[in-house]
């Protein structure tokens, strides 16, 4: 009786530390509605999180790939300003498996203090301080 309480312990800690990307993608999500103007960019990565996930299959037997968190990071000068944008994965456009701008949410980030978040708000500021992107 012992050795199967152990293995169900062993059994849930293995599938609690398996991620799909649905789960990555709603983690993400929450976390954003924890931010806050004025945060510094530790607290930011602190709440959304820096860990490169592995992501598996519906049945979670197989890895079908790793996320990193942020997925993406780009800066920009602009006004005196360092701007560094923290790309987090946050919805689903397409079913391809392949992750694309719509489908990540900007995170803003002007000389390490949160400034906002989203795509109206970074688009905005890519306007009004005229910064280049590639």
């Amino acid at each position: 009786m012992k050795n199967i309480g152990l293995i169900l312990v062993l059994i849930t800690l293995v599938f609690s530390s398996c991620k799909s990307l649905d789960d990555v993608r709603t983690k993400n999500r929450e976390n954003l509605i924890h931010l806050e103007q004025g945060m510094s960019k530790q607290e930011v990565l602190d709440l959304m999180g820096t860990e490169t996930q592995k992501t598996y299959a519906g049945d979670f037997t197989m890895p079908t790939g790793k996320i990193n968190n942020p997925y993406r990071v780009e800066m920009y000068n602009a006004d005196s300003s360092t701007f560094e944008i923290l790309f987090y994965y946050t919805d689903v456009k397409s079913t391809d498996d392949a992750i694309t701008d719509d489908e990540l949410t900007p995170i803003v980030l002007r000389d390490n203090s949160l400034v906002g978040f989203g795509w109206s708000f970074w688009e905005g500021q890519i306007q009004k301080y005229e910064i280049r992107v590639r």
